[in-house]
């Protein structure tokens, strides 16, 4: 197998995916995490100050899952493939939540009629959850495993994704992003809505920790593969004592009112729990709860080594601008959100 700065192709490719979700989840967090809140909102103008603040990033931000997906298209077709099929129903109903927030996002102001507008919101605030709670319920199916036989088969049923362990995680994964998002929000508005603002972070921040404990226990107890390897590499321990201490900053930076900081710290816990994830799962992407056979590796799952080659560099090439672009954005749209005549 070749390889670049001395590590092989496949693992460049999961590493890069990696990097791509964990963007995602850290950008489009935010915004699910403002839909998710939206309704806290009771007067009209909060909730259009709270639409625009991310009206001019929620669409870029998307760009991240487009290139993520794409990306394991190409560099892991096999395992693209079946966890498409595996969770066929999940990724539907995922895939028209995100056609119901944006079009809620769109129309809410097309008309003045106050039914009309509360629609949209309860659209936007429902698709909102739905988008992470499925996106959690995903996360835990992955990590402890989904019923592939030896020959990479689904052999289980629709129920068995909404077992316990699953569940806990959608639920940690709505409680992130709503913190998230609600910190982000005090950053862009002032006034009452900011007010508002800082009793939903604290809120949200303690449900958090506790769905994090909650969740940290279950994964100790019920999932020991995803420690097994820290007891392999001891050093690398230091990575969840890390993403302990950075949630308590969460808490720490809201009790002395450091938004900032706070939202930082929550995009940093965002990245820490998928590298967490990434490092219990590597070196495969699937795993199977019923036969270690129905495990797929990236080396199983992995292009021609000519493919990756050639889409390593596009990539190289090609991250650095979307990320430069992200940046731009935030750049141009820096600042409290003041409502305009064109205004969402």
């Amino acid at each position: 197998m070749d390889t670049v700065l001395g590590i092989d192709l496949p693992t460049w490719w999961f590493l890069l995916i990696g990097a791509l979700i964990s963007g995602y989840g850290i950008l489009d967090g935010f915004d699910l995490g403002a839909g998710a809140v939206h309704l806290f909102f009771r007067k009209e103008e909060s909730r259009r100050i709270a639409l625009n603040a991310i009206g001019p990033v929620w669409d870029g931000n998307e760009v991240w899952l487009v290139i993520g997906a794409g990306s394991l298209f190409a560099a892991f077709p096999f395992v693209y493939g079946t966890i498409l099929s595996v969770f066929y129903l999940p990724f539907m109903l995922f895939l028209v939540a995100i056609i119901f927030r944006a079009i809620s996002i769109e129309f809410r102001s097309k008309e003045e009629m106050k039914w009309w507008r509360k629609m949209w919101d309860v659209s936007f605030c429902l698709s909102s959850i739905t988008i992470s709670l499925l996106l959690g319920l995903i996360l835990g199916n992955l990590i402890q495993g989904i019923p592939l036989n030896a020959n990479h088969e689904f052999v289980g049923r629709l129920r068995d994704f909404f077992n316990p362990y699953a569940l806990l995680i959608a639920v940690t994964v709505l409680s992130l992003f709503m913190m998230h998002g609600a910190m982000y929000l005090i950053m862009k508005t002032e006034d009452r809505i900011f007010t508002r603002l800082t009793i939903i972070a604290n809120n949200t921040s303690k449900f958090f920790i506790l769905c994090f404990m909650a969740t940290s226990l279950a994964t100790l107890i019920y999932v020991p593969h995803m420690t097994a390897i820290f007891k392999d590499h001891p050093a690398l321990f230091v990575l969840p004592v890390a993403a302990v201490l950075i949630v308590l900053n969460i808490r720490r930076s809201i009790e002395k009112r450091q938004y900032q900081r706070g939202f930082v710290s929550s995009a940093v816990t965002t990245a820490l729990l998928l590298i967490l994830f990434a490092m219990g799962l590597y070196p495969n992407l699937v795993l199977s709860n019923i036969d270690p056979r129905g495990h797929i590796s990236i080396y199983q799952a992995a292009s021609s080594e000519g493919s990756l080659r050639t889409m390593l560099l596009i990539a190289f090439i090609g991250m650095p601008l979307v990320a430069t672009y992200t940046i731009f954005m935030f750049w141009t749209f820096r600042g409290k959100v003041k409502l305009e005549e064109h205004s969402y």
